[in-house]
């Protein structure tokens, strides 16, 4: 008959599903969390490192091990010859709860009306989303993952680990209130920014979290309600959102396929744009417009914010040159990304602006999150001083081009009368659906086959019904789902031809 002490021992410390942790930390959670969650009491005995090791299929010396550095961080404490116990002051003295006030009436208030007190929601924006459970989904075409086969585990390992040294410490530990690591600002304005034409002094560079962060920070200081915003349409829906809080006047840019359509510029104060490769579209612009442009800002008194977007990204023809590697009079202000090929979720970015205005940026972060990280800056100033990150390039540029040359074969063969021009960098596709498709009816139909692509009426600032328009990313799935994805996405859309009475071609089409 099972012994029952045994019982209540194995399911109290059963080892938490953390596969990332050694068994002696997922033992040492345990613990803890049967103490925090007084489960434990302070005084209460624990069975013996052998009985333990018994219970939960561990070795001896990795329950031992445990147990001592429980009890050096004063969890757990050894009395001689009684064993290992609670220590009376392991868990933090907590307030008693009190009792809820009420009313005359006998009645607690009322909580406040919180929908009416808001007054920059953001619930009803439309932007780029996933299903909560995305990872679920066999063809995942959509943003924001890092690639686990890609991911240069051991080099970024390294970098943290060297940060840790405790020669590092002094590099990166201190507050630094207003200001950036050093280290970081040198590789940017050292190596990165070099390779796009731009030469920048430390005082006009700012590291942001992200390129998102570095667009909220700008509006922060330049916008207003009266302040008229140029947006590409369709353009970047995290860059709208982000300058959306100070409510600006919104001034569309045509797109073609050439990127932002420069001639017949309406009349702006600022004007946004992604000429590396468009977003969404994947246009580069090229460099008589990128002139155009330029001269327009001085005609026409605006100030340009280029987002660098996917620059690194090119697999064929010459990189084209930023256009703040151009700007002569100090009319362009840099956005750019440090992490984004590695992983959106290390949010490092930078702004680069006359000094001028990252003095004033300086003060508006400082006073929203003082700094970003300075343990991750220095990491990542690591990681560039070391060359891992011109490495891991050319790594993620070769797995793109080959999903991309993946996507496109699998869209001729299973979607023929779909159009879309294959890009000469970026990390995804611009498809235009013929017009009696609906992208977003499309994208819902999709999922019941396992394939979540991006909608394309999120892009648009007045999106059209219907709109055949969707973006189809690739940095979230192998390569060798991609064939079977389309495929799948090609019965939804046969589905939905067969619910709409049409009739689709049986011809693979040249594109």
């Amino acid at each position: 008959m099972p012994n029952p002490r045994a019982i209540q021992w194995a399911q109290l410390f059963a080892l938490p599903d953390q596969p990332g942790l050694p068994l002696q930390g997922r033992l040492r959670a345990a613990v803890v969390q049967a103490i925090l969650e007084d489960r434990l009491s302070p005084g209460a005995p624990l069975p013996s490192s052998r009985e333990l090791a018994a219970l939960l299929g561990l070795s001896r010396n990795t329950v031992t091990s445990a147990y001592l550095q429980l009890m050096d961080e004063g969890f757990l404490e050894a009395r001689p010859r009684s064993g290992v116990f609670v220590a009376h002051d392991a868990r933090p003295l907590t307030a008693q709860p009190a009792e809820p006030l009420v009313g005359r009436s006998g009645q607690s208030g009322q909580p406040p009306e919180w929908s009416a007190r808001v007054l920059r929601s953001q619930l009803d924006r439309p932007t780029l989303s996933k299903p909560d459970r995305w990872r679920d989904y066999p063809y995942p075409f959509v943003y924001g993952t890092y690639d686990p086969q890609l991911f240069p585990t051991e080099d970024f390992r390294e970098c943290c680990a060297r940060s840790l040294a405790r020669s590092q410490l002094p590099h990166w530990t201190p507050d630094f209130e207003t200001d950036d690591v050093p280290d970081l600002i040198e590789q940017i304005r050292t190596r990165l920014l070099p390779r796009r034409g731009v030469f920048a002094l430390k005082e006009e560079i700012l590291v942001t979290l992200g390129a998102q962060h570095a667009c909220y920070l700008l509006a922060e200081a330049l916008f207003d309600e009266h302040t008229r915003v140029g947006l590409e349409e369709p353009g970047h829906p995290h860059a709208r959102n982000s300058f959306a809080m100070r409510n600006p006047k919104w001034v569309e840019i045509d797109v073609d396929d050439d990127g932002l359509v420069v001639d017949a510029l309406p009349a702006a104060d600022y004007l946004f744009c992604t000429p590396s490769h468009q977003s969404p579209t994947t246009a580069t612009l090229s460099l008589e417009r990128r002139q155009w442009l330029l001269r327009k800002a001085e005609l026409q008194d605006f100030v340009i914010i280029e987002d660098d977007y996917e620059a690194e990204n090119l697999y064929e023809g010459t990189p084209m040159p930023a256009l703040k590697s151009l700007d002569k009079t100090g009319r362009v202000i840099y956005v750019g990304s440090v992490s984004k090929s590695l992983s959106p979720a290390l949010r490092l970015g930078f702004i680069v602006a006359p000094r001028a205005l990252i003095k004033e940026l300086r003060v508006i972060r400082h006073a929203m999150v003082r700094h970003p990280s300075a343990f991750l800056q220095h990491a990542y100033a690591l990681f560039l001083s070391l060359g891992h990150h011109e490495s891991h390039a050319r790594r993620v540029n070769h797995a793109m081009q080959e999903r991309l040359a993946l996507a496109a074969q699998a869209l001729r063969d299973h979607l023929p009368d779909f159009e879309f021009r294959l890009p000469s960098g970026g990390a995804s596709i611009w498809v235009q659906a013929p017009a009696w498709v609906d992208a977003a009816e499309l994208a819902l139909m999709a999922r019941s086959h396992g394939v979540l692509i991006e909608a394309g009426d999120v892009f648009f600032a007045k999106p059209p019904y219907p709109c055949p328009f969707f973006r189809l990313r690739l940095s979230s799935i192998a390569a060798g789902q991609i064939p079977a994805g389309i495929r799948a996405l090609g019965m939804a859309v046969q589905e939905l031809a067969q619910a709409r009475g049409e009739r689709l071609s049986a011809t693979p089409r040249t594109h």
